[in-house]
């Protein structure tokens, strides 16, 4: 019986067995629902362990920086209102280009790291703008897709509206999942979807949304994030950002631990992505916590892990400007767009 439960971390022999073999990037395989059937969550097993993130690890001073430094560098800077402009879209690829002031730069003393985010991530409507505005800089643009947020409008639709942000150039695409087919237990029909869904993204990644603040259990979140990634997900994520419940420390156990079974059993790498309700520095520290001790160092770089927490660079911008002066300063001193 395939089981998350609440023990064990990175230092286990599960992920050590991960440690000397070179994980491919995911292909995706069959379906294998007795593998789906199988999954079973310890719901308060994984609250305990949750817990232990907040209150157990710590990182100080100089650590602290790098691992904030590091948060920048796996982050996703988003605009998805319905008041979006070319000039919003475009202020926020400056501020991706730099997402750290230059003169918090030059006394931190990091000019030569050159931070930047991941990606920048748009409507298919402003792909093009993005891609202009960060020509050279290797920043990714990513567009939402598939009926974004409810992932309701028809299929043929959903899967033009990929094609569609694939031929302007976005380099990735993050879809969502008929939530519905989660609730019925129907997961050859969300396999087939979201495999019509790889296909249709070519050559770009796909970031499966699952929405998880709408599936209501660990075990429907942890059977949505096999499914998906047995369709070729490149990466999985929790949430729109629209939900009620957006990203928890929970959810992200479950669905790391199924990354790392996944793993385990194919040879092959699938990426993490927490979005929503993630707003401070302290939040991202946990996440890398998270991240470093349930599936190791090599899932800490934007290749593998990324933020979707647009509103948590401003507090990250004013810790590492305390620990360079001493002081907070006002977050109005560091606008988005």
């Amino acid at each position: 019986m395939r089981s998350l439960a609440g023990c064990g971390s990175a230092e286990s022999g599960a992920i050590a067995a991960l440690y000397g073999r070179a994980l491919q990037p995911n292909r995706g395989i069959p379906l294998n629902l007795d593998w789906v059937e199988e999954v079973r969550v310890n719901t308060s097993a994984l609250e305990r362990r949750a817990q232990t993130l907040v209150t157990r690890r710590t990182v100080k001073k100089e650590w602290q920086v790098a691992w904030l430094l590091r948060a920048i560098s796996c982050m996703d800077l988003t605009t998805l209102s319905g008041d979006d402009t070319d000039e919003r879209v475009r202020r926020l690829c400056a501020k991706a280009r730099q997402p750290i002031q230059h003169d918090m730069v030059k006394l931190l003393g990091i000019e030569s790291l050159k931070i930047r985010v991941a990606a920048v991530c748009v409507y298919h409507s402003f792909v093009e703008t993005a891609l202009r505005a960060l020509e050279g800089s290797g920043i990714k643009v990513a567009a939402v897709s598939t009926g974004f947020p409810a992932g309701l409008s028809p299929l043929d639709e959903r899967v033009a509206e990929i094609r569609r942000s694939v031929e302007a150039g976005a380099h990735e695409i993050d879809v969502v999942i008929t939530r519905g087919l989660v609730f019925a237990g129907r997961w050859s029909a969300l396999f087939d979807e979201i495999a019509t869904f790889r296909a249709a993204c070519g050559p770009a990644h796909m970031k499966v949304i699952l929405g998880t603040g709408d599936l209501l259990t660990l075990r429907n979140v942890a059977r949505a994030s096999v499914v998906a990634m047995m369709a070729g997900a490149d990466f999985i994520k929790t949430s729109t950002g629209k939900e009620t419940t957006n990203a928890t420390l929970p959810v992200g156990l479950v669905m790391t631990r199924a990354i790392r079974e996944y793993a385990l059993e194919t040879g092959m790498a699938v990426g993490f992505k927490p979005a929503g309700g993630i707003r401070t520095a302290k939040q991202s520290l946990e996440w890398l916590a998270l991240m470093k001790e349930e599936l190791g160092d090599s899932w800490l770089n934007a290749e593998m892990f990324r933020f979707g927490a647009s509103g948590m660079l401003a507090d990250i911008e004013r810790q590492l400007e305390f620990h360079a002066t001493g002081r907070y300063s006002a977050e109005y001193r560091h606008p988005m767009a």
